[in-house]
């Protein structure tokens, strides 16, 4: 069996199709979202968060105020502050400092114990918003430059796909424009409504 020219031109068009919009998706997940959201992207590395966030899981926390966490909340702290490595782990019970602002232990999901130090409202970057799994895998590998490069990349590729796709049609009409003349000897024939 044989397949037509416009069936590999649909088969075409749907690879292509679904191909965009899973980097479309991906891209809006990773990059897009967190920026509109005023949110922050990370990437889980290791296993302490199993079953539910996996190694490779993106997890994107939103700035919080810590007076609002809670004992179950999931938050993404610097192991110290000012450092830029980062932890996510879930609350498992809170505390006062003797200058009375308030304090957090953490501990991993697939941990037996709860993290050995308590975090501090400054080390708390934020609480997790969403997580996907797979996803972090990409953003390990691109830094914040080439994060605006692969955005800027996608509306292009997209920008130059419309365009394609628009004379594309065009093109469609005038040779089916072309052909109706040739059909009816060359001469245009007007279509009668029938509202008079």
């Amino acid at each position: 069996m044989r397949l037509s020219r416009a069936g590999a031109r649909w088969i075409g068009q749907v690879v292509a199709w679904t191909v965009i919009l899973f980097a479309a998706a991906v891209l809006a997940v990773a990059v897009v979202i967190p920026r509109l959201g005023g949110a922050t992207p990370y990437t889980i590395l290791t296993g302490s968060m199993t079953p539910g966030m996996p190694p490779g899981t993106l997890v994107v926390a939103r700035p919080v105020d810590p007076a609002t966490l809670a004992v179950g909340d999931v938050i993404t702290y610097q192991l110290t502050s000012g450092d830029p490595t980062v932890v996510t782990h879930r609350i498992v019970a809170l505390s006062v400092a003797k200058d009375g602002s308030r304090l957090f232990r953490t501990q991993g999901d697939a941990n037996d114990v709860p993290d050995e130090k308590w975090v501090m409202p400054v080390q708390v970057r934020g609480r997790r918003w969403y997580w996907v799994p797979v996803v972090g895998r990409l953003n390990v590998l691109l830094d914040a430059r080439e994060h605006q490069w692969l955005l800027d990349a996608a509306v292009a590729a997209l920008g130059g796909y419309a365009l394609v796709m628009f004379a594309g049609a065009g093109r469609d009409r005038l040779r089916r424009r072309s052909a109706v003349e040739r059909r009816v000897g060359g001469r245009r024939t007007p279509v009668r409504g029938s509202g008079g």
